[in-house]
Formats: C-alpha cells, sequence, structure tokens
C-alpha cells in the first residue's frame, strides 16, 4: 500500500512510523516494571523456611547377605527357589494359578519347600514398593499372607493403574489385621531396602534375567510352569 501524500494548502498530516508508540503504551510499559519489581522484592524478603525441599528417604539399613522368605519344612528333601517380581504378569500368573496347587500337594506334604527372593525389574516401578510392603508384613509375621494378597490384587496397584502404590498396600495390612502404624513406620523408612537389594543382587549372581526364574535342585527354570511340570522336576530332583 502506498505511503498517504501532503495537499498544499491543507494541514500537515501526520505520519506515525515503525517505532512510534502511543502514550499508553509507556504507561502498560511502566506498570509491568512495577509489578516485576515488586515480585523480586518479595521474593528476595522470605524467610528460608518458606520454601518447601521433597527429599527422598534413605534406606536405614546396609546392604546385608541375601535372604528370602521361606514357606515349608526347613529339611524338605527338595528345595525349590524363586526370584520373582511383584509386578511381572508371569509371577503373578504363578502366584494366583499354579501356586496354591504347589503349597497344597508338595510343600504342604513336605516334599518340598519353597524360599522367595526379590527380583524387582526397573521397568516395574511400583514394585520394589512392593517389596518393601511385604518385607514390612513379614516383621509382623504375615509375608506370605501379604505376597499372596498383593498378587490377587496386580491390576490394582501397578505402574500401569497407579503412581502412588502405598495406599493399596496399606489397605491390605489392615485387611491382614496388622498394626497400621507399624507397618507404614517401616514402609516409609524403607526398612528392609538393603534386604530387598541383597536379593536382587543374588539373583544377578546366578544370572537371573528374568521373572519368574526357579531354581530347583542344581537346575534353573527362567520361565513361569504348571503344576504338572513342577511336580515332574521335583520327583526327578527327590530320585537324586
Amino acid at each position: 500500500m502506498a505511503r498517504p501524500t501532503n495537499t498544499t494548502g491543507k494541514k500537515k498530516n501526520t505520519v506515525r512510523n515503525a517505532s512510534t508508540r502511543p502514550t499508553g503504551f509507556y504507561y502498560v510499559l511502566g506498570a509491568i516494571a512495577i509489578v516485576g519489581a515488586s515480585i523480586l522484592a518479595y521474593s528476595m524478603m522470605r524467610k528460608p523456611s518458606e520454601v518447601v525441599v521433597t527429599q527422598a528417604v534413605a534406606p536405614t539399613g546396609p546392604i546385608g547377605p541375601a535372604e528370602g522368605y521361606l514357606i515349608g519344612k526347613a529339611d524338605a528333601p527338595v528345595k525349590i527357589i524363586e526370584f520373582a517380581d511383584f509386578e511381572c504378569p508371569g509371577c503373578g500368573n504363578f502366584a494366583n494359578v499354579t501356586e496354591p496347587d504347589v503349597r497344597k500337594r508338595l510343600i504342604e506334604t513336605g516334599l518340598a519347600n519353597l524360599t522367595y527372593y526379590d527380583f524387582p525389574l526397573p521397568q516395574h516401578k511400583n514394585s520394589e514398593a512392593a517389596s518393601n510392603a511385604a518385607a514390612c508384613a513379614n516383621d509382623q509375621g504375615k509375608f506370605w499372607e501379604m505376597h499372596d494378597m498383593i498378587f490377587a490384587n496386580q491390576d490394582q496397584w501397578n505402574t500401569e493403574a497407579t503412581d502412588n502404590p502405598k495406599p493399596f498396600f496399606a489397605k491390605y495390612a489392615e485387611r491382614l489385621g496388622l498394626n497400621t502404624g507399624t507397618w507404614e513406620t517401616c514402609f516409609d523408612t524403607r526398612k528392609h531396602q538393603g534386604r530387598i537389594m541383597a536379593n536382587a543382587a543374588e539373583g544377578e549372581k546366578r544370572k537371573v534375567n528374568s521373572t519368574p526364574t526357579f531354581i530347583i535342585g542344581d537346575k534353573m527354570y527362567a520361565q513361569g510352569m504348571t503344576y504338572d511340570a513342577m511336580k515332574a522336576i521335583v520327583d526327578s530332583a527327590t530320585k537324586k
């Protein structure tokens, strides 16, 4: 578009160039400056106690020797070792479908015992918290009851369902009749973090790289299995 030209004998038009700003602009600019200065002054005068800092709770105990959770007679002729992740679907399937038969027909009869070791996988963000919840239940003699409840309700608290699994575990603790105050203190301080890490380290030392993994006799089985498959392996180990 062409710029307007002056006409002789008429009042000269005022042409506003690109850098010209109306007077009101400077009032707005001044107001912004005043507000900014006020915010800066407030920030400088705030007391340090007003700053909220979130800090992770450090484990209260050192990493010690691996210590699994035994079910069955300590002197049973066949020992089944399980490395599992509470959030692993395959582990959940074994716990809910196969393990009831294993307990009733192999463990309660004295043919075998089973020791559970924590092996939380990094992609399962809530698995370590589940191990923590079960370890704290173990302090009150109910590891296996909590183990069963955690696996039975895996879809409620897993990583896909929530990023805050504690309320679910607290509800399970209450259902099991635990002293919930004691359990919560244990959970919040991560009292058994060292044990969980030691169990995972034991799995790594044994070259475990998937869950569930079972060691029966002198053989490793990196897979879930049916009751019949496990019974056959136990029978073979018994003969040896």
